[in-house]
């Protein structure tokens, strides 16, 4: 099965699954995840119409990013790793959407740069449901008093939660949890779920999924 194949199979997937749990039509959105992949090979998916990508690594997708913004201007890039706060500043000139907001050192750097660059940001405060001490994320009794710092102190703009649950277990809690505490933040934004588990992640209210090797095949 080649790329686009792939990509429509997915695309498929999670508009059957939301419609099964009485979702409206277009109500998830389907972040390509495309780390460690080359250019061209991203490039298929551009031009099978895809446009959300997520990507791990600043360095990496500085890399390839740029290039492939000018040649398609409505791209939307996604952080969906890490941040260090040496690397705030690249970060904020590159991606449109940051995900993985997990503690005050980094959304004060964040809040610095995006005032000093003037660019708008949509941000979501990682969680870490499962409290994994190797994984990054606040704790969830943390969350909305975070989401609430950010927000009101730094004037961020906070658009939603994001997980990952741990590996082996079952992801419907953590992605239920992730729904409550949303809920009590009064955020509308649920980023969860990649590829073998955001069928799942769709019927617990997903409103982005992460899903790469589905698409790409494995790395």
């Amino acid at each position: 099965m080649v790329l686009a194949d792939r990509l429509a199979e997915v695309l498929n997937t999670i508009a059957a699954t939301a419609k099964r749990a009485g979702r409206a039509d277009g109500s998830v959105t389907l972040v390509a995840v495309s780390k460690t992949f080359d250019a061209d090979t991203i490039r298929l998916a551009i031009a099978a119409g895809q446009r959300v990508f997520g990507e791990n690594r600043v360095q990496e997708a500085q890399a390839k990013w740029p290039d492939l913004k000018q040649e398609t201007d409505d791209i939307e890039l996604h952080l969906i790793g890490p941040l260090q706060s040496n690397k705030a500043a690249d970060a904020v000139a590159l991606f449109d959407v940051i995900e993985t907001v997990d503690r005050e050192k980094i959304a004060r750097a964040l809040a610095s740069e995006i005032e000093r660059q003037g660019r708008t940001l949509r941000l979501y405060v990682q969680v870490n449901t499962g409290l994994e001490p190797q994984k990054a994320g606040i704790a969830p009794d943390d969350a909305v008093a975070f989401v609430d710092f950010c927000r009101n102190e730094l004037k961020l703009t906070i658009e939603g939660l994001m997980c990952i649950p741990p590996a082996g277990e079952n992801p419907g809690p953590h992605f239920a949890l992730l729904q409550k505490l949303a809920a009590e933040a009064g955020l509308a934004k649920l980023s969860m779920g990649m590829s073998g588990d955001y069928q799942t992640a769709v019927e617990f209210g997903a409103t982005s999924v992460r899903v790469g090797s589905a698409i790409f095949g494995e790395r």
